[in-house]
């Protein structure tokens, strides 16, 4: 494999698409969803949610976490994960600018 090219490309487009790769798996979606629908939840409802082990849950935790769009807080020897509002806003927001960008057109291009 070669070196990626970031320095290539806008902190706007190397941003996007590391939120996308975080967000690129069917089980970061669920948990993401588990999140969103309940508030918060401990890392065990997790693994019960998903039907995926303790430690699989661990890594796409580890993945959301490094993106900033969950946070977590330590209860005891549990963990009491939530979606990170402010993190939530701005994901949003960037993919709709990119979503937006896209004008239909009445032509045949192709």
């Amino acid at each position: 494999m070669g070196i990626t090219k970031t320095n290539l490309f806008s902190v706007t487009q190397n941003n996007l698409a590391k939120m996308a790769k975080a967000l690129a798996h069917p089980a970061r979606i669920s948990i993401i969803e588990h999140l969103l629908k309940t508030s918060s939840c401990v890392n065990g409802d997790l693994v019960e949610e998903t039907g995926l082990a303790q430690a699989t849950i661990s890594q796409h935790l580890r993945e959301l976490k490094e993106i900033g769009i969950i946070q977590g807080t330590i209860e005891g020897t549990s963990v009491c994960y939530y979606i990170n509002p402010e993190k939530w806003e701005e994901i949003k927001s960037d993919f709709n600018k990119l979503f937006n960008q896209y004008k239909p057109t009445t032509s045949d291009c192709c």
